[in-house]
């Protein structure tokens, strides 16, 4: 089953969803702002990812500038992050069983399908 995990406020979020239904696939959406993700789903999206946590976070929002930016935090605290503010994962992410690509830009996730 394909996932992409959605911010539908964000426009390379609902870019990734429109390529997934115009290639006329089936996916369930998973609305991680609505429904955190834990941890552990986090450390299994790295896993599927092939990166470290920092290579999810995203660096210009507000809550990482204001609370992370400078500090010296290990991968533990990063994916704790992360799970405590759903907002700082980069997205839209679509996954396809234990592989998963960051869809941006779109034509990304063409790779992974």
């Amino acid at each position: 089953m394909i996932k992409i995990y959605h911010n539908p406020r964000c426009r390379k979020s609902r870019e990734g969803l429109a390529y997934l239904e115009a290639a006329g696939m089936d996916f369930e959406v998973v609305r991680y702002l609505d429904d955190p993700l834990t941890t552990a789903q986090i450390q299994a999206l790295l896993k599927a990812l092939a990166l470290p946590p920092l290579g999810l976070v995203r660096k210009n929002e507000a809550i990482w500038k204001s609370e992370f930016k400078g500090k010296e935090l290990n991968d533990a605290q990063i994916v704790e992050a992360l799970s405590k503010y759903p907002k700082l994962i980069e997205r839209p992410i679509v996954q396809v069983g234990d592989k998963a690509v960051i869809g941006r830009p779109a034509d990304k996730i063409g790779e992974l399908l």
